[in-house]
């Protein structure tokens, strides 16, 4: 081990020292240090009031102690927060979270600091394989009983007071002989954080770049090759006055809608004359993100002394985030020029066909003819720029979801009928079958200016990021290739567990035991699964998305509390950590083969329909592919006496989930 000899310059933490040098420096000197690297404008009394009591504490607590080293606010960038100190001690880490003045232990700090602690687990490149404790300090609370309680190389936050901080340090030390490490190299460790979108929009948000917030190592696409690519498209666009389009393609979480907002941030400014704006048609999405952003604004202004109504803030975020269909309308029958010269269309895929969006037109808005596709509309408005536009499609394979998406061929048809004097940039991706439906590659671009950019695909997921080989996984399995599905199940096992049961009460149990903290997760099922109302399942039930995504465990509408269920339509674009899906007999394996069924009335139809069955079909790689970390797939038995409920709908499905390996729990 090594405690380094001189404080540490790393731009991680406040301050970073060997125990030995903090005890010997004043009280005044380390708050000093803390201070001056601190990037804030001003610190509040408040704050500097609690760091001296900390230090104060910590003085006392590691009187005598020689060996180790120790760090105040420590950087924790994916979440955005630091921790208040780590101490680096018997080959341990130590994660203390204080809350100067409390006189009881709160369940919020526990789960806080338990957040700290599988962050650095999962992401810092030190921390892997090392023994986490963690502390919570509440200053004036009477003392508690440490138990000393590990699960997955985490010890649960112990209770202490100001007093007896250095027995839970020695109990914990007591029992456990690590191995030795270096103190300074833990503290320089890369930090390859993995953020949801949600914890990512936050980021950009407030300033933060894309290199900052996600890996950047050799095992993950680097998002910011992506990102200058189409910075590089926009630059030469404008400087040579051109009207461009280009597709960014990416397999399931990849960070497709990650760069779209990055991009949307960095040109967010009207004054360089390149305002953007990101569209999205997914309506839950757009909802989370405004919600979330606005929640943050209004937190971080309360935080810094200053007062930002929720109506306010959620008119600031809705500038660069909105809904596909208002912005469109804005400039159905008239020639208006949008302010916007880029525009970041998310899940382009789903833009709606011609008829689809006639028909809304005539029945909501009272246009009785509109002769155009969205595709073609959308890219119409921006043609009405006199020199330059950009267009930026982001593009998920095997995404559309609902009656009356256009898919990839629509927005090329669009280009050849009446834009083809764009610039068209894509990947070599896009000539997939996921992607063009049947269509000649040929036919689809014909007659179009076309630059492939290998760098516009993103090939590998950030979401789940425990492997990369999830997609894959969930593609075979849907595409019923047995042997590929089979062996990437062996690859991924070890990594990303994804568990089998027929009772739903076990997969809530199992679920709620591999999450600590605020590791959220949450109960998935299709929109066509209503036979699962007898399970207390209701997918019809009216879910504010919101509430579900960003409210905490002591609310009964949050995911945290298993009861509210959601569809593909209300998760696409999002994440949970850990997922509970519920697979009703909607899609039913039988003799080797996938059958599409509806519900409707009193009884099961089979779809027929091709595009129709596609929809379905999709529907479960949407649902398969939301866990960022495990999933427990819940395939009912059905029911002897109910004929909706057959116990032969739900068999072919349980036994071929076996077959690829998925274990069952007991």
């Amino acid at each position: 081990m090594s405690s380094g000899q001189q404080t540490s310059a790393c731009a991680r933490a406040f301050y970073a020292a060997p125990i030995a040098q903090f005890l010997q420096q004043s009280e005044h000197e380390i708050l000093g240090t803390i201070n001056a690297r601190n990037p804030a404008a001003q610190v509040t009394l408040q704050q500097s009031n609690a760091w001296s009591k900390e230090i104060s504490i910590l003085k006392t607590a590691l009187h005598g102690m020689r060996e180790g080293r120790i760090m105040f606010e420590y950087t924790i960038p994916r979440m955005g927060k630091r921790v208040d100190a780590v101490i680096l001690h018997g080959n341990v880490v130590y994660l203390l979270e204080f809350k100067c003045g409390a006189r009881e232990y709160a369940a919020y700090a526990r789960d806080q600091v338990l957040d700290y602690a599988l962050d650095l687990r999962n992401f810092h490149k030190a921390s892997h394989d090392k023994l986490i404790a963690c502390l919570m300090v509440a200053d004036e609370a009477p003392a508690a009983e440490q138990e000393v309680e590990e699960k997955q190389r985490i010890i649960s936050p112990i209770r202490c007071n100001a007093h007896n901080i250095r027995s839970a340090i020695e109990k914990v030390a007591a029992a456990y002989d690590e191995p030795a490490f270096d103190y300074v190299e833990w503290e320089r460790a890369e930090y390859l954080p993995t953020p949801t979108i949600v914890e990512a929009a936050q980021a950009l948000y407030h300033g933060h770049q894309v290199r900052e917030i996600t890996r950047s190592d050799a095992d993950a696409t680097n998002l910011t090759t992506t990102t200058g690519a189409i910075n590089g498209i926009i630059a030469h666009s404008k400087s040579n006055k051109r009207k461009s389009i280009c597709f960014v393609t990416g397999v399931p979480g990849a960070g497709k809608t990650l760069v779209g907002l990055n991009i949307a941030i960095e040109h967010s400014q009207a004054a360089k004359g390149e305002h953007a704006v990101f569209l999205s048609g997914n309506f839950p999405l757009v909802t989370v993100l405004q919600e979330a952003l606005a929640r943050d604004k209004t937190l971080r202004a309360k935080e810094e002394g200053a007062k930002i109504t929720k109506k306010d803030a959620l008119r600031e975020t809705s500038a660069f985030i909105q809904i596909i269909h208002k912005y469109r309308d804005e400039f159905v029958g008239n020639d208006n020029i949008p302010p916007e010269r880029i525009v970041i269309f998310d899940e382009a895929q789903r833009a709606w066909t011609h008829e689809q969006i006639a028909k809304f037109m005539k029945d909501k808005k009272k246009v009785p003819e509109f002769s155009y596709s969205e595709p073609e509309f959308l890219i119409s408005t921006m043609n009405r720029h006199r020199d330059w536009a950009v267009i930026i499609c982001l593009i998920g394979g095997g995404q559309e979801i609902n009656t009356g998406e256009a898919g990839l061929p629509e927005w090329f048809d669009s280009l050849q009928r009446s834009f083809a004097d764009w610039d068209v940039y894509l990947t070599p991706q896009l000539n997939d079958s996921e992607y063009r439906h049947g269509r000649s590659w040929q036919s689809m671009i014909q007659g179009l200016s076309i630059h492939e950019k290998a760098e516009l695909h993103l090939a590998n997921s950030v979401r789940s990021f425990r492997t990369p080989a999830l997609a894959a996984f969930i593609k075979a399995l849907l595409d019923i290739d047995i042997p590929e599905a089979q062996r990437l199940h062996s690859e991924i096992k070890d990594k990303y567990p994804i568990v089998l049961t027929r009772r739903l009460a076990t997969a809530r149990k199992w679920v709620r035991e591999q999450c600590r903290g605020n590791t959220r997760y949450g109960l998935l099922a299709s929109s066509g699964a209503l036979r699962l109302k007898p399970e207390g399942i209701f997918i019809k039930n009216e879910v504010s998305v919101a509430n579900w995504f960003l409210n905490d465990k002591s609310d009964v509408r949050s995911s945290y509390a298993l009861e509210d269920t959601v569809s593909e339509f209300d998760i696409q674009g999002l994440e949970l950590d850990y997922t509970l899906v519920a697979w009703d007999a909607d899609l039913r394996y039988v003799d080797g083969a996938w059958t599409y069924n509806n519900f409707s009335g009193s009884q099961w139809q089979r779809v027929r329909a091709e595009e129709k069955q596609l929809y379905l079909k999709n529907a479960y790689r949407v649902l398969l592919t939301r866990a960022r970390q495990g999933m427990v797939i819940f395939v009912p038995t059905g029911s002897e006496t109910d004929h909706t409920r057959a116990p032969e709908y739900y068999e072919g499905i349980y036994l071929y989930l076996k077959q690829l390996g998925i274990p069952e729990l007991p």
